[in-house]
């Protein structure tokens, strides 16, 4: 039915009312915008409405990844590295973890989400760059609303811990906040990260966190590279 319908040469906005993520590498070639309304029940219908004909601009991001073919699944955005990571730089593709017809990344990723205006984050600045039990870290990221509209974005912090005493997750969410920007305009969203934030549970069940680097960017969406770097010191 897409496809007749792509032949009259109109716009298409696709509404998806689904409870898992699905396969969409084709519909996403081929709509002009989707949007993703879950189960929103009996009220969902005005809500939906209001975001097609712009009286509300949206502003929610994915709890979940969407794969670009049913070959990814499972798929998630903070699964633990392979023995053979793809991204290590001049190694030998016959020991690398890939796909031979389609990228690693989800056709959407964990925290991905459009709205009618665009935002830039910029000048990310931590207070300190050593972390201790009694020293946390202060991070500030700079946001500014870059569309004709204004709008409210969901900016999300992600850390990697980069060498545990057990296999740590790629990237893990650690904090997000929703802050509302009128057109052009620029704010400053702060986190704070302590060692609690950062403690994992190893092999004995004992709730930890080893000395070390970790490694953070602040972003709209989880799939982004790190930008900066801390340490944690025990003393």
């Amino acid at each position: 039915m897409i496809a007749e319908i792509k032949k009259t040469l109109k716009p298409i906005v696709l509404v998806l009312m689904n409870g898992r993520p699905l396969d969409l590498s084709w519909e996403s070639t081929t709509v002009d915008a989707m949007v993703e309304a879950w189960f929103p029940g009996t009220g969902g219908g005005h809500a939906i409405a209001d975001i097609l004909y712009a009286d509300y601009n949206p502003s929610a991001k994915l709890t979940v990844s969407f794969p670009r073919n049913v070959g990814q699944i499972p798929i998630f955005y903070n699964q633990k590295n392979t023995g053979r990571p793809k991204d290590i730089e001049n190694a030998d593709p016959r020991y690398t973890s890939k796909y031979l017809d389609v990228d690693n990344s989800p056709l959407y990723p964990f925290g991905y989400g459009l709205s009618y205006t665009t935002f830039e984050y910029s000048d990310v600045k931590l207070d300190t760059h050593t972390l201790t039990s009694e020293t946390p870290i202060k991070i500030s990221v700079s946001v500014t609303n870059t569309g004709d509209y204004d709008g409210e974005e969901i900016v999300q912090l992600y850390i990697k811990d980069v060498v545990g005493s057990i296999t740590r997750p790629i990237k893990e969410l650690k904090g997000f906040k929703k802050v509302f920007l009128k057109k052009g305009e620029t704010k400053k969203v702060e986190f704070v990260i302590t060692d609690k934030l950062l403690k994992f549970h190893n092999n004995r069940g004992e709730f930890i966190i080893d000395e070390g680097e970790f490694q953070l960017f602040i972003a709209g969406h989880s799939n982004h590279e790190f930008t900066n770097k801390f340490y944690y010191k025990k003393f």
